[in-house]
């Protein structure tokens, strides 16, 4: 049994959308996020910029003695995912867009990918679909935009839903029945995306698939927390803590959120 938190760090709140899966299925392990909202978006950001900031990420979770650490930022993993499990000894999980399941479940072989410039331009990315959806006809969005809204706690704007329009157009009409959403902010959309596509269409992401793979790198390295633990859970934030805060405001656990001048 091991009751150090497990860290988990994104370029701002969108990883709390992941966050949210694994408390679901880890309710007495407890948590550290990091929320860099301050550097946000990582994914207009150069490789080496990206790595850099996901280094100082880790390190302060390090230090606040997490156990594992999951990478909940596309850009971040596909950009330094790679490196980071080279350099360190903890474990690390991170997040890849679901091109995988929706290249293999698409019945009309056309697959939309909303998602950060960062990762849509990464070698990981590029790789993940020749490998996994060589035949599958993808429509790639750079969601231009996107992000700095959600980080401003405009979720439901007209400003947001004027450019969902726009990115999901194109894809729509080449006859998409699987979208795929690259970007942790992005499921914070979902309500908004649903209502503008029919309900034939398929919204994929990643954050179940992630929290199973941090139970299971749990047990795989005898990490788990004692099953009488109630998670205690800090949400740390190097930008606005109300706007944080704000998209915690539906969750029964034990939560606090802090300014980080980081």
């Amino acid at each position: 049994m091991d009751n150090r938190p497990i860290g988990i760090f994104d370029s701002g709140v969108g990883g709390t959308s992941v966050w949210r899966e694994i408390e679901k299925l880890l309710p007495n392990e407890d948590t550290i996020y990091l929320a860099d909202s301050k550097n946000a978006p990582y994914g207009e950001r150069s490789k080496e910029e990206i790595l850099q900031l996901s280094i100082k990420n880790i390190d302060f979770l390090l230090a606040k003695e997490c156990k594992l650490i999951v990478v909940a930022c596309n850009t971040a993993t596909t950009n330094s995912i790679s490196y980071v499990r080279k350099h360190y000894v903890v474990p690390f999980i991170g997040t890849e867009p679901a091109i995988k399941p929706a290249a293999l479940q698409s019945k009309t072989k056309t697959v939309g990918v909303l998602a950060t410039k960062g990762t849509l331009s990464s070698e990981l990315f590029f790789a993940t679909s020749q490998n996994h959806a060589g035949d599958i006809n993808k429509i790639v969005q750079v969601g231009t935009g996107l992000v700095p809204l959600i980080e401003a706690g405009k979720v439901n704007s007209l400003e947001t839903r004027e450019l969902l329009q726009t990115y999901l157009a194109p894809m729509l009409a080449e006859g998409m029945d699987y979208l795929v959403l690259g970007c942790t902010h992005y499921p914070y959309l979902i309500p908004v995306i649903k209502e503008l596509i029919p309900a034939n269409v398929e919204i994929l992401d990643s954050g179940a698939a992630i929290a199973r793979q941090t139970v299971a790198i749990l047990k795989e390295n005898n990490l788990l927390a004692n099953l009488d633990n109630k998670g205690i859970h800090l949400f740390y934030t190097n930008a606005n803590p109300n706007i944080l805060a704000s998209f915690l405001t539906d969750v029964d656990a034990n939560y606090k959120t802090a300014y980080l001048d980081f």
